[in-house]
């Protein structure tokens, strides 16, 4: 309801774009950022035409900053934060404080004599705050903690009734209501109480007693049909144990016994032959008890049926034992065989006791016990438990109050905060301070890079990213101390990109200082500096011929290994064709004669070579001949416009990149919705990259004893020729060699 008005209230300030606040803008990254400098500015944000916000949205998660308080801003619960949200949020926190200009200070607690106590809800606020701190042991604090406020658990520690419709053991001083709790809770289930204990609700109370009903009126049906359902009375169910186990064999008797009254000459088929005992003959039989279980459970006897003592495999013995005498005894009085037409009764005494179970009620509670249940039933205490829970839920708005203030402690701490980062994002901007948006710092390539961003969806943010026109290097991020993985993206704003490849390892830190393994898995390349693109031309031609040498290497190497591949094959085709081996082959083929050299064949090959190197030597004579014809000061300024003019270019359209870099396409990608351009010009990118530099008042030994050591003749030769090439052209540009040329040849 409170964001609707907050909607409506924008819309009517966006349509009249006129009240009576002066804001105070300044033009930062380019763009007109409204500052926010008095709690003032606070009070009026909903008048700030929503076109000058800087961002119009972000996401609750992956930010530096508390996600439980975005959370609570999130009053729509889509994950997003939208400026209606936030109006609504600066607002309420503004109300039920004494001085709006408290939250500029960011602190981390909450004086509690900056709560205005003025009206209802600030008395309410401020007497929830005292009875927090009074249940955490702290009753004369004078401030109070996002952390106190947190701690739920033990701020309802020692609370019977806590408003949240939960009943716990301790709730009630009756231990008979005590125990029917701890019955409910072991029987139907529990849920966690406010004070981090288990307890029950009026749905588990409920639930309980319905099943105890159910389980009692189950037991009742078969104490009044004692005579079909239990047959066997308190022994019925071991009696169907034991009837459940022999049953099968006892069936395949009976059953092979049908066989042989109906053919007498299956007899020996169907009774064990002596071959099937040769198998256990020289074994050890102890080991061989499932191969004996397998066999029939007696010998088959037509006319005396199932013997019960003598007579029975002894791997059944046990068995069949407990089943006469838990079964046949009571039904036949002692016999020594069981015929099959007994047997076939015994089976109809189980149908009623079977369909019984299956029609079984109130499972859940039947570990209680019959006796046990209809004692809860017969003391009926379910009134009693569902009063508990009204009791309980009397205090839920005491409770509410209570969560307020965690509400109020976190808006009061964090809600600068996000303005900073949401309204002008000053804190990007600002020296020294890192945005919510930036994770921690990536070490590599003796760099750090501060500008580091955790990536939610890299498919999305790979393809929206390139449009920043900055460097960025995707990273795969491990920490084994968390048992965690994320992705990050980090900015190069500063340096090169030389040797960042693919699979490059480097370390993270997050901004509580704790390392991830960091592995390269995707950059996109965009001019990082000035100083990289002046180079960036001589690097490509470096780069190009080393390549062209590396594949001309590559194909002579090739063309040798396949013509020796074929000449070997030659000479094994040969070996074989005589029946020598290949060595002797070699050496017995006759050499081929030398080609004669054809003149005639090279003379347009070499007029073409002399023709290039004649061009090539003409431009590189012309070149010579109008730099020697410069002054002596112009000199210097040819060679720099010779550099310039290779380099230009490249520095021209890095500067241009440069100038355009901008963090919106990055952060949308991240699922932000930014209102406007957050340029990152060059004098800003040195600072999110910093780069390896000597501390002051270092001392540097520059003997490498593993530099390659050089003859200092070649320096002192390298010198004489250059001063002579420059004592050369001064003498040349004074006259005196054409004077001296004359002399001598004239």
């Amino acid at each position: 309801m409170v964001v609707n008005k907050i909607k409506n209230s924008v819309k009517n300030t966006l349509k009249n774009g006129k009240n009576g606040h002066v804001w105070q803008f300044s033009s930062i990254g380019g763009v007109n950022r409204v500052n926010l400098m008095s709690g003032e500015d606070l009070l009026n944000i909903e008048n700030l035409d929503q076109k000058l916000w800087t961002a119009l949205s972000c996401p609750v998660d992956g930010l530096e900053i508390d996600s439980a308080t975005l959370k609570l801003i999130d009053t729509d619960n889509d994950n997003r934060i939208r400026v209606p949200e936030v109006i609504a949020a600066v607002k309420w926190i503004t109300s039920v404080i004494k001085n709006p200009d408290d939250l500029l200070l960011q602190r981390k607690d909450l004086p509690l004599s900056a709560i205005q106590d003025k009206d209802k809800e600030g008395k309410m606020l401020l007497a929830s705050a005292k009875q927090i701190l009074k249940n955490l042991g702290h009753a004369n604090k004078p401030f109070i903690t996002i952390e106190e406020t947190s701690d739920r658990k033990s701020i309802f520690a020692n609370t019977k009734f806590n408003g949240d419709g939960i009943i716990i053991e301790e709730s009630t001083d009756d231990p008979n209501l005590a125990k029917i709790i701890a019955n409910i809770i072991s029987c139907i289930g529990s849920t966690e109480d406010l004070s981090g204990k288990v307890g029950i609700t009026a749905e588990h109370i409920n639930d309980f007693y319905t099943q105890c009903e159910a389980y009692a009126s189950w037991q009742k049906i078969a104490e009044d049909n004692k005579d079909t359902i239990l047959l066997f009375g308190d022994k019925t169910s071991d009696a169907l144990n034991a009837f459940d186990l022999v049953k099968a064999k006892i069936d395949d008797y009976f059953l092979r016994c049908r066989l042989a009254e109906y053919d007498p000459a299956s007899v020996d088929v169907i009774n064990v032959q002596t071959t099937q005992y040769s198998t256990f003959g020289t074994k050890n039989l102890s080991s061989c008890t499932e191969e004996i279980a397998d066999l029939p459970i007696a010998k088959m006897d037509i006319k005396k049926g199932l013997p019960l003592e003598e007579g029975v495999n002894p791997s059944w013995t046990k068995a069949v034992e407990n089943f006469n005498q838990l079964i046949v005894k009571p039904l036949f009085s002692n016999k020594k065989y069981l015929s099959e037409k007994e047997w076939n009764e015994i089976k109809d005494k189980f149908v009623a006791y079977t369909q019984w179970l299956s029609d079984k009620q109130g499972a859940p509670v039947e570990s209680l016990g019959i006796d046990e249940i209809k004692s809860i039933l017969d003391n009926n205490k379910k009134d009693e438990l569902l009063k508990l829970v009204e009791q309980d839920l009397a205090l839920e708005t005491e409770t509410n109050h209570i969560f307020e203030v965690e509400k109020l402690v976190r808006f009061y701490c964090d809600i600068f905060t996000l303005l900073r980062n949401y309204v002008n994002f000053s804190d990007f901007y600002a020296t020294g301070v890192k945005s919510i948006f930036q994770s921690g710092s990536l070490y590599i390539d003796q760099r750090r890079c501060d500008l580091c961003i955790k990536v939610n969806d890299m498919a999305k943010h790979s393809s929206m990213a390139g449009f920043s026109d900055i460097c960025l290097v995707y990273c795969d991020c491990v920490s084994k101390a968390r048992n965690e993985k994320m992705t990050i993206v980090a900015a190069l704003t500063d340096g090169d990109n030389d040797n960042l490849i693919v699979g490059r390892n480097a370390i993270f830190y997050d901004r509580q200082g704790g390392d991830w393994d960091a592995t390269i898995v995707k950059i996109v390349d965009n001019p990082i500096s000035i100083r990289q693109a002046f180079w960036s031309p001589y690097k490509k031609v470096s780069r190009f011929i080393n390549e062209q040498i590396e594949k001309f290497a590559s194909a002579k190497e090739n063309e040798m290994l396949s013509s020796a591949q074929e000449k070997v094959s030659s000479v094994g085709e040969k070996a074989a064709e005589v029946g020598l081996p290949a060595s002797d082959a070699v050496s017995a083929t006759p050499k081929a004669p030398p080609v004669p050299f054809d003149i005639g064949k090279f003379v347009g090959i070499f007029a073409a070579l002399s023709l290039a190197l004649g061009a090539i030597g003409s431009v590189l004579m012309s070149i010579a001949t109008g730099f020697l014809k410069l002054s002596w000061w112009q000199m210097p300024l040819a060679v720099v416009g010779i550099i310039l003019l290779i380099s230009l270019p490249s520095m021209l359209l890095a500067y241009l990149k440069l100038r355009k870099r901008n963090l919106a396409p990055v952060l949308d990608a991240n699922g932000w919705a930014i209102n406007a351009r957050l340029n990152i010009n060059i004098i800003f990118g040195r600072t999110l990259t910093l780069l390896a530099t000597l501390p002051d008042n270092s001392k540097v030994n520059l003997i490498d004893p593993f530099k390659k050591k050089q003859n200092p003749m070649l320096y002192v030769v390298i010198i004489l020729i250059a001063l002579l090439g420059i004592a050369g052209v001064v003498l040349w540009y004074l006259g005196y060699l054409t004077q001296w040329y004359t002399a001598l040849f004239a």
